[in-house]
Order: C-alpha cells, then sequence, then structure tokens
C-alpha cells in the first residue's frame, strides 16, 4: 500500500504544489470510492431498494480514511490481492450497517474509472488555473517591454528587428492556445457512471427486477450526485480509454509550448540579453564560481520533454484495450495519469516563478543591435541616397565594396563593425550624411510591434483572461516559490 497521506513519487514529494499532490493521493483516492458507494446507495435507495436509513448515517460518517483504517486496508489487500475488495471490507467495518450493500450491483470500475474521471477533471481545472497566472505574468513582461528594439533570429542567425515584448507575445499566443485546448478537454469529460461488468447494467437490471427505466435513472441519479452533467451513453466495463488519450493531449501540447519558451530563455541568457531570476546566494556551478546557470529553464526543458512523452502511454493502452477490457491498462494508468498531472503543475509552477523574475539588459541589447544593425541599415541607406538623385545601381555597388570590407574586419580580426565609419569617410555619402542617425535608429526598423503587442493583449489576452473561474485566481496576486 502506499503511504496515506500522498501520492509518492520523487517529483509529487518535491515540487508539486500541495492541491495536486493531494488529488492524487491515496488518501483522497480512497475517500472517493467512498462517496461513490455511498452515492450509489442513496440512489438505489431513491428508487427503492432495501437500504436502511443507518446504513447511508453510517457511510456518510466515516467517508475520510485514519491511519488505522489504511493499516486494516493494507491487511485486506494482502489477504485478498483485490485493492477494491480491500477497501469494502475495510468500508464495512466502519459502517457495520451498511457492509452488506456496499457496492451493490457494481464493478471494480464503477469506483476506480468514476474516480479517475473526478480526478482528471479537478486537475485539469487545476493546470488551467495555474496557466492562466503565467499568461498574466508573461503579459505584464510583454506589455513593460513592448517597444525595447532587440535583434530577431531566424535560424539562430542575426535577423531584422523585433521587440522584447513582442518576442513574449509569440510564448503568450501559444500558452492560449494550451488554455483553450485544456478547457475543452476539461469540459467534455463525462462520467462512466453505472454500467456493470461489460457495460450492459446486467446487475442492475436484475435489482430493479427488469425496470429498463429505474436502471436509466439510478444511471441519471449517481451521475448528478457526483457532479457531472452527464454520462456516457454507452460503455464497457471501463470507460473508453481515448478518454485518457484526449486529456492528456492537451498537457503534452503545453510541454511543447513551455519546452520552446524555455529554450529560447536559455539561449537568450547565452547572449547576456535576458535572464530568469538567480539568488544572490545561488550557486551556478560546484567548480566555475562565475557561472549563472538557467538551471530553472533547463528544469522545465526536462520535465516538458517528459510530458510530452507521457502521452505516449495513454495512446498505446488505448489502442489495445481488447474487446470489453483487458488489465494491462491498470498499472500503466496509475503512474501515467498522476505523473501528467503533477509534472504539468511544477512546470507551470517554475514557468510562473521564472516569468515573475525574469531580468532584461537593455544595454547588452543595444551593444548587439549597433554589432548587426549597419547591415541591416544598407538597404535604407541605398533609398536615401536614390532619393536625393544618386544612381541606384553605384549606390549597391559602394555598400557592397564597404560592406565586405567591414566584414573582413568582424570576421577574420576579431574587430568591431566600421560599415558606419567607412561610409561617413567616403565622399560618394556626403548627401545623407546628416541623415545616417536617424536612418541608424533601430526603432525605425521595428515595425508595427508595439503595436501588435498592444492590439493582441487588448483583444487576445484580456478577453481569455476575463473569465470568472481565472479572475478568482489571479485576484489573489500570489507568486510562486520553489523549493529548490
Amino acid at each position: 500500500m502506499e503511504a496515506f497521506d500522498t501520492y509518492q513519487t520523487p517529483l509529487s514529494s518535491r515540487y508539486a504544489s500541495k492541491e495536486m499532490a493531494h488529488l492524487f493521493s491515496s488518501a483522497n483516492r480512497f475517500h472517493t470510492w467512498r462517496k461513490l458507494w455511498l452515492n450509489l446507495a442513496i440512489a438505489e435507495k431513491q428508487l427503492g431498494l432495501p437500504i436502511p436509513d443507518d446504513a447511508i448515517t453510517e457511510m456518510e460518517a466515516n467517508l475520510h480514511l485514519d491511519e488505522k483504517q489504511f493499516e486494516i486496508a493494507a491487511i485486506e489487500e494482502k489477504k485478498r490481492r483485490h485493492d477494491v475488495m480491500a477497501h469494502v471490507h475495510t468500508f464495512g467495518q466502519v459502517a457495520p450497517s451498511a457492509a452488506g450493500i456496499i457496492h451493490l450491483g457494481a464493478t471494480s470500475c464503477y469506483v476506480t474509472d468514476n474516480a479517475d474521471l473526478i480526478f482528471i477533471r479537478e486537475a485539469l481545472s487545476q493546470v488551467i488555473k495555474k496557466l492562466a497566472v503565467v499568461i498574466d505574468r508573461l503579459s505584464s513582461f510583454a506589455e513593460q517591454y513592448r517597444d525595447l528594439p532587440t535583434l530577431g533570429f531566424t535560424h539562430f542567425q542575426p535577423a531584422q528587428l523585433t521587440t522584447v515584448g513582442k518576442r513574449a507575445t509569440l510564448w503568450i499566443q501559444e500558452l492560449l492556445w494550451d488554455l483553450r485546448n485544456l478547457k475543452r478537454a476539461r469540459d467534455d469529460i463525462g462520467f462512466r457512471g453505472v454500467k456493470g461488468t461489460t457495460g450492459t447494467q446486467a446487475s442492475f437490471l436484475t435489482l430493479f427486477d427488469g425496470d429498463h427505466d429505474k436502471v436509466e435513472e439510478l444511471d441519471r441519479l449517481v451521475t448528478s450526485l457526483c457532479g457531472f452533467s452527464y454520462a456516457y451513453p454507452v460503455t464497457s466495463q471501463t470507460y473508453s480509454r481515448k478518454v485518457d488519450v484526449d486529456a492528456l493531449s492537451p498537457l503534452a501540447s503545453f510541454g511543447a509550448t513551455a519546452h520552446k519558451i524555455a529554450t529560447d530563455l536559455r539561449l537568450l541568457a547565452n547572449l547576456k540579453e535576458v535572464e530568469e531570476p538567480f539568488e544572490s546566494t545561488q550557486i551556478g556551478s560546484s567548480a566555475m564560481a562565475y557561472k549563472r546557470n538557467p538551471m530553472r529553464s533547463e528544469r522545465i526543458c526536462s520535465l516538458s520533454r517528459h510530458l510530452m512523452v507521457l502521452q505516449q502511454n495513454a495512446l498505446m493502452t488505448s489502442s489495445v484495450q481488447w474487446f470489453e477490457r483487458t488489465l494491462d491498462d491498470s498499472a500503466n494508468r496509475r503512474i501515467t495519469i498522476p505523473e501528467a498531472f503533477l509534472t504539468a503543475d511544477i512546470v507551470l509552477t517554475t514557468l510562473q516563478n521564472v516569468s515573475e523574475g525574469l531580468v532584461v539588459y537593455p544595454k547588452v541589447i543595444a551593444r548587439r543591435i549597433s554589432q548587426e544593425l549597419p547591415f541591416m541599415a544598407t538597404e535604407n541607406i541605398i533609398m536615401a541616397i536614390v532619393k536625393n538623385g544618386g544612381d541606384r545601381q553605384e549606390a549597391h555597388e559602394k555598400i557592397r565594396v564597404l560592406s565586405h570590407e567591414a566584414g573582413h574586419q568582424v570576421k577574420h580580426l576579431g574587430l568591431e563593425n566600421d560599415l558606419i565609419d567607412r561610409v561617413k569617410a567616403d565622399s560618394y555619402f556626403d548627401p545623407i550624411k546628416a541623415q545616417l542617425d536617424e536612418l541608424l535608429n533601430p526603432s525605425s526598423f521595428i515595425g508595427r510591434a508595439p503595436e501588435q503587442v498592444d492590439k493582441f493583449l487588448r483583444d487576445w489576452v484580456k478577453p481569455a483572461l476575463a473569465d470568472p473561474e481565472l479572475q478568482e485566481v489571479l485576484s489573489k496576486g500570489e507568486k510562486a516559490e520553489l523549493n529548490v
């Protein structure tokens, strides 16, 4: 048996939030099983089965397990080699009036599968709320740096300028898609309900003497009591494992987003343009005391890869379910589903912590722009010459020669880019020398980036975060703290 207070994994024990760790804890799992047995008994009694009032009362009074009951359940499971029946008998010891009716008409998947659907739906809600906080924090960052020019990169080679804030909107847009996908997956989850051993509801039809209407009403009542608006219309012994695929797919997709963001930050840290938070007493390397390794972003990448891979378990498990079910799904799912949500939870906490403490170095950014901008400005210089009556082809040849000379200085001699000095020294460019400062202003190379940031935040981010469910958590303004 697992320890009764938490789901024991290296992830949950060190990094996961208390809420997510508790959701997948043994204590919560078996508490949920008892609530499912209680709701089944209430519905069966309401529809006419002879279940005594004392049975309901005793079940209601013992929904939470204490440590002694976990010890009893462990003994029962060792003896019976069946976790559900071990807990049926354990529950019966503290609710003796209900001992004979607990699990009446049900199969093990009544509690195991329905509980999993409850956990998955709640876990998605927790992930959605944490994701909204990350989007909010990065949006503030994008707004702050909406018009700070920075060198763009394609193929990780210098390209036209963008802004620090515009680059952040690329991250946010993918996170908004993740938010949409997670909400869709959460809102689409149904309930297995009461379907019996192979999904035919035969046992319940027997209990209600062949009354089909009562069996359908039982399914509806239990589904409603458990907080779901609908149950899957048909199931086998289990709900379709395709549901697990649908739940883990947006988590894997979010993993890809988080990995991309963290990778960008790792590259920016190498360029010394933007860094993740680094504590005053933090050590980057045991040997190289000067190092400031982006270990939080590295952790995000590491866990995001794990998160992306976990979806494959759900896909493979779904594909090999024979007929009405096989048990080779069980052990895999008991690891895969909690691990997926615990991992997403940790990635989100770390990403929030990083986004709340990003450090930007404008002077480093400006220096890198100054190294590359002269080459980028050559077209503007040529156009200025033409506007002043010059010949386009002649200007192009002049710039080509000077650019190659400057490139030699940079690449072969390791010197600074002196293209502009060469232009200033060439009398051919005398008609436009007074315009050079204006032609080389970085802000003239960023296009509509600031306006794009403003419009994106106003038209896309603000409406997405206006959801009352998300506003509740955003209004708290809590910061993410990391244990290590």
